[in-house]
């Protein structure tokens, strides 16, 4: 089954490590937040990797250089070179690259990690956005930090027609404390001021997955992400296989009410998901439900509704998101799911 007529979850007897050649891992919400390793992370990633599984690090994050995440990674207890390290800032920086010319000046809003990348590709990064010959903007995550004189020069460019280019447009991005405003609350601030549309690099677009295509040269990539609008998209743009884990941004009701770009291919709880394999999630014999362990999934009286014996929440889930995607066809499920979902107590 394609990711363009998913209906269900995709089940798998192998491992997903043995069945997948390289794990195209998402970063924020996926292996930590706010700095600090998400609970079984470490530990399934090294597994992985020791029994041969190919990891690289595939992030929208333009905030910190590939060294300082592979550090950090290294840090946390997972080994990690800078070059299993992809991020927007190299994508968004090639992009730039092939439309103007060696050694222009760029107009920098965001961080080091953008400012190196840029460089590495004949770029200048500059501060004003009265630089003569300017020939771009590009705006990528600054922290928290970013002040708001930063996208006011931003603007003042932009406004003037210089070509304007963010490295993604997330509006949210997990941290240790709870869900913070990301790029994308940045980019619309732009946008506001300047009635303009940036060309934007990183996922779900194109140019990422060409970026993290031409650096790992992966074979039978999976997507490992947290988010629907990016990880999950961009695994759909891309036509490869997808896993979201659940310790990010993403909750089981908006996965209940998942578009076809949206839907991933597997649901898991945790990064232990790339160690085991996959429940297959069946129709019934009569057409009423979808089945997944010990729970059946129904779409009744205009809500979606959990029967049988119960047993692991997750194949609960997993037959919910048959029962929704197959009631919303090429839309997206508007069924009631609270009472199935409290039920779980995901």
């Amino acid at each position: 089954m394609t990711s363009q007529s998913r209906t269900r979850p995709g089940g798998s007897e192998r491992s997903l490590h043995r069945a997948y050649d390289t794990a195209l891992l998402d970063l924020d919400g996926v292996v930590y937040a706010g700095g600090e390793a998400i609970a079984h992370a470490v530990d399934s990633l090294v597994a992985a990797r020791a029994d041969g599984m190919h990891l690289a690090y595939v992030t929208n994050n333009a905030l910190r250089t590939p060294d300082a995440v592979a550090a950090h990674l290294t840090e946390l207890g997972v080994p990690s070179e800078a070059g299993e390290v992809i991020t927007s800032a190299q994508a968004v920086s090639r992009m730039i690259a092939e439309q103007v010319p060696a050694g222009s000046k760029v107009l920098l809003i965001g961080g080091e990690g953008l400012r190196v990348a840029l460089r590495e590709r004949g770029l200048v990064p500059v501060e004003s956005a009265d630089e003569e010959g300017l020939a771009a903007v590009v705006q990528g995550y600054g922290g928290p930090e970013l002040a708001w004189a930063r996208l006011a020069e931003a603007s003042y460019a932009v406004n003037r027609g210089v070509p304007w280019f963010a490295s993604n447009t997330d509006l949210t991005i997990p941290s240790a404390r709870g869900i913070a405003p990301g790029n994308g609350a940045a980019v619309e601030v732009v946008r506001i001021a300047t009635g303009a549309e940036p060309r934007v690099a990183g996922k779900p677009q194109p140019p990422m997955h060409r970026e993290t295509v031409l650096r790992t040269g992966a074979e039978r990539p999976l997507v490992v992400g947290d988010r629907l609008d990016t990880d999950i998209e961009g695994a759909f743009n891309g036509e490869v296989d997808s896993l979201l884990v659940l310790t990010g941004v993403t909750d089981a009701e908006q996965l209940l009410r998942a578009e076809p770009r949206h839907r991933p291919t597997y649901v898991d709880r945790d990064l232990r998901g790339l160690l085991t394999g996959q429940p297959e999630v069946e129709g019934e014999a009569d057409g009423a439900g979808f089945r997944c362990g010990g729970w059946t999934a129904v779409a009744a009286d205009g809500a979606l509704e959990l029967r049988g014996e119960g047993g692991d929440p997750l194949d609960g889930l997993r037959a919910l998101c048959a029962a929704a995607w197959t009631q919303a066809g090429d839309g997206s499920c508007g069924l009631d799911a609270r009472g199935a979902l409290g039920r779980l107590a995901l």
